[in-house]
């Protein structure tokens, strides 16, 4: 044994020794918890968000061509996705433990095996296309074609970095994890989320909105099960401005305001309201991750950080969306549409865009873009001036901002110009969002040394 040694340079005795120490604690495994290194696992922050970056593209088009969904469903497909994807790598992420990751319900998720060397860009490939063959179950045939083929093509691709038995094995991994999340996102209540809905009668309630006055949509959403425990508690507003039909009333003059903006638009104001529209099909989910994907790429993040901003940025549309059906359907407060024709007497008014199926208070577009807003100064901080080019396909101008909270209030102010909110509402709707961030962050950093990020 002596000889044997003094035959081996330094480096080498060094990682025989530390290998030797690694099996000790072998028996200690790897748990979602504290994510151990074992042996042939390597840290997830080496690779670049590329994977992430073309499921994101992938899933927007999915949204785009997909029918019969009501547009707040989008907001679970993005969250259950990010989060089965940062539990493919979890295992890969170093012993930081800024964020304890505690997923309202889940458990036994798939752990790797011990000693075995797993591909994480692999691990996630096939967790997002498992997530989204999974959830778009009714997509055409050439958009089905189109996951398979992302998917093959991308483990194909990683063969120039890993051995075959390392991709199937980080496949095969990646897909379990998919399973269990998958699984487990069937049982937050989203099924009964379109139940038969009678809405309350009586002087300023929401009724259905020309031109379809379709039904209430999703009116029992706010009864779903939060991703992040404890992250919508005490974040309801209180009651909006009582209901009154004198012109000299708070009431009056809050929906006077919204006519009289739309008397006077400037072209300025009717494209900042036709910018947060957000194209059917795309819905205020698929912009804010449209959003995400270019600040990975401005961001330069790697795998691991792009992972968990595509989780959070989903978790913060999902429970966001449940603090905001909760006021809607609480309040039930009737639109501008109805008021200004029935009340004001202005018959043909029509507000620029078409007034959403449920209640106005509060704004969607506000308490869902100041959560995620909140939630992306939280994990890449102040990243300087941001364009938003999401709609250049479309002829639009991109905008501008010099803060994340700068695009959350952008997007809740818009929905004035649009004719579809009072600004009460959309106030209130920024605060609302801010709320549901701070107690995902508090939640999710409940565990760690200062209670901070420390990406």
């Amino acid at each position: 044994m002596k000889r044997l040694f003094v035959s081996l340079d330094k480096a080498t005795i060094f990682r025989m020794l530390f290998c030797v120490i690694l099996m000790s604690i072998g028996s200690i495994g790897c748990n979602k918890t504290d994510h151990i290194f074992l042996i042939g696992n390597t840290d997830a922050s080496r690779y670049s968000s590329d994977v992430i970056d073309k499921w994101i593209t992938m899933q927007i088009r999915l949204e785009r061509d997909a029918t019969g969904i009501p547009n707040v469903a989008f907001v679970r497909y993005y969250a259950y996705s990010g989060i089965a994807a940062l539990e493919a790598l979890a295992p890969g992420k170093s012993l930081d433990k800024s964020f304890n990751m505690k997923w309202n319900g889940l458990t036994d998720l798939p752990q790797p095996e011990n000693f075995k060397r797993y591909y994480w860009p692999a691990s996630v490939n096939t967790a997002l296309a498992s997530m989204n063959r999974n959830i778009f179950t009714h997509a055409n045939a050439v958009d089905s074609a189109a996951i398979d083929s992302l998917e093959n093509a991308l483990n194909t691709s990683f063969l120039t970095a890993e051995n075959k038995e390392v991709i199937e094995r980080s496949n095969s991994f990646g897909k379990d994890v998919a399973a269990a999340v998958f699984s487990w996102s069937e049982t937050d209540g989203y099924k009964n989320s379109s139940a038969a809905y009678t809405p309350p009668v009586g002087e300023g309630l929401w009724v259905p909105t020309p031109p379809a006055y379709a039904p209430a949509s999703t009116p029992y959403w706010g009864n779903n099960r939060p991703i992040v425990a404890g992250s919508i508690d005490n974040t309801q507003p209180g009651p909006p401005i009582p209901y009154s039909e004198d012109p000299q009333s708070p009431f009056y003059q809050m929906v006077k305001q919204v006519y009289d903006v739309s008397l006077t638009l400037t072209p300025d104001q009717t494209a900042w309201a036709l910018f947060w529209r957000d194209i059917p099909g795309v819905t205020i989910g698929g912009h804010w991750v449209s959003i995400l994907q270019q600040v990975l790429k401005q961001t330069n993040s790697h795998l691991d950080k792009a992972a968990f901003a595509y989780a959070l940025t989903g978790v913060c549309l999902n429970d966001a969306s449940i603090s905001c059906w909760q006021t809607k359907y609480k309040y039930n407060q009737v639109r501008p549409i109805t008021y200004i024709r029935a009340v004001m007497g202005y018959s043909t008014w029509n507000s620029l865009l078409t007034t959403p199926a449920h209640p106005e208070y509060s704004s969607a577009h506000a308490v869902v873009s100041s959560a995620i807003s909140e939630g992306f100064a939280e994990v890449f901080g102040d990243i300087g001036s941001f364009t938003d080019h999401t709609y250049d396909y479309e002829g639009f101008a991109p905008r501008t901002f010099s803060s994340f909270r700068a695009i959350g209030e952008d997007a809740g102010n818009s929905r004035l110009y649009a004719g579809i909110h009072y600004q009460p509402s959309i106030d209130t709707g920024l605060i609302q969002g801010r709320k549901v961030a701070a107690n995902i962050f508090r939640e999710l950093t409940s565990g760690s040394t200062d209670g901070k990020s420390n990406w």
